[in-house]
C-alpha cells in the first residue's frame, strides 16, 4: 500500500506532472540545502540562518501537496487493497466509478474548505519569512485539492473507452462540482448520516485513506456547526507547519530512497555475509539484519520484503535453508528496523502524538535490536538443524565487504550521533542525513546520474512523503472534532474507572494494536490511533517514550497477523504462494517477535534506561 513512482496514465496530464516533478525535486533539494546551511552557519558563525527553519516547514507542506498529486495521477495513495476482491467486469466497474467519484467530490469540498482558510489570512499580514506572506503558502491547498478532483474525475473513465469515459467523467465532474456547491447548504443531521454512509462504503471499496478520512472529518463538523466548521480540516492540515520536526518526514524519506536506489541492497548482502557467514545459521543472521537496515532506510517494510526477495532467498535455499523458513524469514524480517533511526513511521509518531523524536530514537534502539536478536537466533537453531554450511572465516574479504558498505551503514549513526550529541535538531540531522546520501551516490559511488537519475529518485520520495502527510492532515481534521466532542476525556474517563491496571492496560493496547495494526496501513495507524492513546497512557503514568515503543513495537507485529497483515500479502505475491500456506510459515516468527513485544511492554527499562542514560542528563 506504500505508493511508487508516480506514472502517469492519461495524456492530458503529462505536462502538469511533468511541472510537478520539476518543482518537488527542486523543492526537496532547497528543503536539503536549508538545515544543513543553518547548521553549519550555527556552528562556525554562531548563528543561525534567519527563517531558515520556518520556511523549511513551509516548503514541506507544498512538497506534500505536490507529492499528493504525483500519487493521485498515479493512482498510488495508501488505499485498502479491496477493490480486487469486487468481481470482475461491471461489478468492479461501477465501484471503482464509485469510488472516484466519492473522491472527486471529498477533494472538491476540501478545496472549497481551503479556500475559505486562505480567505480568512488574506487579509492579514503574517509573513513566513523573506517577504513571503502566510497567506501565499496556503493557496497550494485550494489549488491541490482541487486538481485532485480533476484527477479522480478524470480517472474515473480509464476502464471505458470512448464516448462512454467521456461521459461518467463528466458525470464524476459533475458530482465534484456539486460537492463544492455543497459548502454553502445548511447543516443537517440527515444529510451528514448520508455522507457517513457513502463514504464509508467507498472506504471498503478501496478509496484513499485520506479521502475516507476527510470526509468523516467535514460531515462531523459539517453535522455539529454547520457548512463554515468543515474549514477545520484543512486548518488542521495547515497547522502541521507549526512542528518544527515536520520537515524531517521528506527528508529522510528522500535519504533512503536515494540510498535504495544507489545500491545500497547488494552492499549491504555482500557485507552482513562477510560479518556472519561463518557463523551457525549465518546466511539467516544475515538477511535478518540486512531487512532491518533496509527497512530502516525506506520506512517501509513492503519495499523490504520487494526489493530483498530476489536477493535473499535464493542466498537461503542455496544454503539448504527450508523452502518454507525461508520465505517466512524475510516475511518477518520486512518489518524489523522500524524503531531504529531514520525510520520514518518514529518520526510521524513523534510529530503526532508530540513526543520527542530524539527520545523516541534512543528508546527504540535495544527494542529494536532484541527483536532482531530473537528472529536471528531462531534462524541460527534452524539452520544447525538444516546443516546449513559455515563460510570460511576470511577476515581480509569480510572487512573489504564492510568497508564497501561503511557509507551505507554510516547514514544512521550519522542521524543518531548528531541528535545525541546537541550537533543538530531533528530536521538539521535529517537534512545533513539526505545531503550526505546524495554525495554518496552522486561522487563517491557515482551510482545516480545528477541529471538523468536524482530527480526521479526525489519524485518517488515525495509521492510517499505526499500520501503520508496529506494523510496525517486530514487525520488531524478527524483528531480535532475528537477534541471538540471531548472523546479523548471520555475515553480515558471509561478506562480508567473500568481498567485500573497499568499493566492490564498495556495488554489490553498489545491485542488492539495488533489486530488494528494488521488491518490499518501503519501510517494510518499512527495518525488515528496515536492521537486517542497518548492520553490515555498519561492517565495509567505510563512514560511517553516507553509508551511510543510499544506503539510502534505491536504496529511492526501486526504487519505478520492474518488475515490482513501486509507482508503477508507482499510475501505471497513476491513468491508466488498461497497465502493460507505464508499464513502457516509465518506464524513462528509471529509468536517469536509477540515474546519480544511482551518483554519490551513489560521490562520499560530496556527502552527508557537508555533515554535516560543519554538524553536525561
Amino acid at each position: 500500500m506504500n505508493p511508487t513512482a508516480p506514472q502517469e496514465n492519461s495524456a492530458p496530464e503529462k505536462l502538469g506532472t511533468a511541472l510537478e516533478r520539476a518543482l518537488v525535486a527542486f523543492l526537496l533539494l532547497m528543503m536539503v540545502l536549508l538545515p544543513a546551511a543553518s547548521t553549519l552557519a550555527r556552528r562556525l558563525l554562531g548563528r543561525e540562518l534567519p527563517g531558515s527553519s520556518v520556511l523549511a516547514q513551509h516548503i514541506t507542506l507544498w512538497v506534500g501537496f505536490l507529492g499528493a498529486l504525483l500519487a493521485t495521477a498515479s493512482g498510488r495513495h495508501l488505499a485498502l487493497s479491496t477493490l480486487d476482491l469486487v468481481p470482475a467486469g461491471w461489478p468492479r466497474r461501477s465501484a471503482r466509478i464509485f469510488g472516484q467519484a466519492v473522491s472527486a467530490a471529498t477533494c472538491a469540498l476540501l478545496a472549497w474548505a481551503s479556500l475559505k482558510l486562505v480567505q480568512a489570512e488574506w487579509n492579514g499580514f503574517g509573513l513566513v519569512a523573506f517577504g513571503i506572506r502566510v497567506a501565499w503558502s496556503q493557496l497550494v491547498m485550494p489549488l491541490g485539492f482541487a486538481v485532485m478532483a480533476l484527477r479522480f474525475a478524470w480517472r474515473a473513465g480509464d476502464d471505458l473507452a470512448g464516448g462512454g469515459a467521456w461521459a461518467v467523467r463528466a458525470g464524476v465532474l459533475a458530482v465534484a462540482a456539486a460537492s463544492f456547491l455543497l459548502g454553502l447548504a445548511t447543516g443537517g443531521g440527515t444529510l451528514s448520516t448520508v455522507l457517513l454512509l457513502l463514504v464509508a462504503v467507498a472506504f471498503l471499496l478501496g478509496i484513499p485513506v485520506f479521502v475516507a478520512m476527510a470526509g468523516v472529518a467535514m460531515a462531523l463538523f459539517f453535522r455539529d456547526a454547520g457548512p463554515d466548521a468543515i474549514a477545520a480540516v484543512p486548518t488542521a492540515t495547515f497547522n502541521l507547519v507549526s512542528s518544527p520536526t515536520l520537515p524531517a518526514i521528506p527528508l529522510l524519506t528522500a535519504a533512503g530512497y536515494v540510498l535504495a536506489e544507489g545500491g545500497a541492497a547488494r552492499r549491504l548482502v555482500r557485507a552482513y555475509k562477510g560479518l556472519f557467514g561463518w557463523m551457525p545459521g549465518g546466511v539467516a543472521v544475515m538477511a535478518t539484519f540486512v531487512c532491518a537496515v533496509f527497512t530502516t532506510f525506506t520506512g517501509a517494510s513492503g519495499v523490504t520484503i520487494l526489493a530483498l526477495g530476489g536477493l535473499l532467498l535464493p542466498s537461503l535455499l542455496e544454503d539448504r535453508y527450508p523452502e518454507d523458513f525461508s520465505v517466512g524469514l524475510v516475511t518477518a524480517a520486512g518489518s524489523l528496523g522500524l524503531l531504529f533511526p531514520p525510520s520514518l513511521p518514529v518520526i510521524l509518531y513523534g510529530v503526532v502524538a508530540q513526543a520527542p523524536i530524539e527520545h523516541l530514537f534512543l528508546g527504540g534502539l535495544l527494542p529494536g535490536l532484541l527483536m532482531i536478536l530473537l528472529v536471528a537466533g531462531w534462524g541460527m537453531i534452524v539452520g544447525v538443524r538444516a546443516g546449513a554450511p559455515r563460510t570460511r572465516v576470511r577476515p581480509r574479504e569480510a572487512l573489504h565487504a564492510l568497508w564497501d558498505a561503511k557509507w551505507d551503514l554510516g547514514l544512521p549513526t550519522l542521524v543518531i550521533v548528531a541528535v545525541a550529541s546537541g550537533f543538530a535538531t531533528v530536521t538539521e540531522a535529517a537534512a545533513l542525513a539526505a545531503a550526505y546520501a546524495i554525495v554518496v551516490e552522486l561522487v563517491i559511488f557515482r551510482s545516480i546520474h545528477p541529471i538523468d537519475d536524482l530527480p526521479r529518485v526525489l519524485v518517488h520520495a515525495a509521492a510517499l512523503v505526499g500520501s503520508v502527510l496529506i494523510l496525517l492532515g486530514c487525520a488531524l481534521g478527524v483528531t480535532s472534532w475528537f477534541v471538540d466532542a471531548e472523546v479523548p476525556t471520555r475515553l480515558v474517563e471509561w478506562m480508567t474507572a473500568h481498567v485500573g491496571s497499568p499493566a492490564l492496560f498495556l495488554l489490553m493496547l498489545n491485542a488492539v494494536l495488533l489486530v488494528l495494526g494488521s488491518v490499518l496501513e501503519i501510517y494510518s495507524a499512527i495518525v488515528v490511533l496515536a492521537p486517542l492513546v497518548a492520553p490515555l497512557g498519561a492517565a495509567y503514568g505510563i512514560d511517553p517514550i516507553h509508551l511510543g515503543v510499544v506503539f510502534l513495537a505491536n504496529l511492526e507485529l501486526g504487519f505478520l497477523f492474518p488475515p490482513m497483515g501486509l507482508n503477508l500479502f507482499l510475501s505471497a505475491s513476491r513468491f508466488g504462494k498461497p497465502l493460507p500456506w505464508v499464513y502457516r510459515k509465518a506464524l513462528p516468527f509471529l509468536l517469536i517477535m509477540s515474546a519480544g513485544v511482551l518483554a519490551i511492554t513489560y521490562l520499560p527499562a530496556i527502552t527508557t534506561g537508555v533515554v535516560s542514560l543519554l538524553a536525561r542528563k
